[in-house]
């Protein structure tokens, strides 16, 4: 099985900076970054200008290593400290399910795992211990 577990870092406006910053304390490049003007529109119509500069998505890595970003979207909570999440990259999408549905017992569903633009199986649970998860499977795996 091919798994990979990955630091996400949520921000509040400044996960570009952070990713840039990021890079180069840790000897790496920001491979990708996409904004939420990046995105295609969604059911709810046009998004307002002043998040389309916001980070959707930035992936910094340093050799093997790799660390995650994203804004969060406005108005949505944002608390330093808890700003954290552990991204769980899988190659199946059946044993995505699997460890998503585990980490949901007794905890709190954020986004349903499913199919999205970015992937065949994402979703999003925070564990009974408060901890936030981010089950992926990129769409080169499936």
């Amino acid at each position: 099985m091919d798994m990979q577990w990955v630091p996400y870092l949520v921000m509040d406006g400044n996960a570009g900076e952070a990713a840039d910053f990021y890079a180069q304390a840790l000897g790496g490049e920001v491979v990708n970054r996409m904004t939420f003007g990046d995105m295609p529109e969604g059911p709810q119509g046009p998004m307002p200008e002043e998040i389309k500069s916001r980070i959707t998505h930035a992936l910094v890595v340093s050799g093997s290593q790799q660390l995650m970003l994203s804004d969060t979207y406005p108005g949505m909570p944002h608390q330093v400290g808890n700003n954290v999440t552990i991204s769980i990259g899988l190659s199946d999408p059946v044993r995505a399910r699997e460890i998503f549905d585990a980490l949901s017992e007794g905890g709190q569903i954020i986004m349903p795992m499913q199919e999205t633009f970015f992937s065949p199986a994402y979703g999003q649970v925070t564990d009974k211990f408060g901890v936030m998860f981010q089950v992926n499977v990129p769409p080169a795996q499936a």
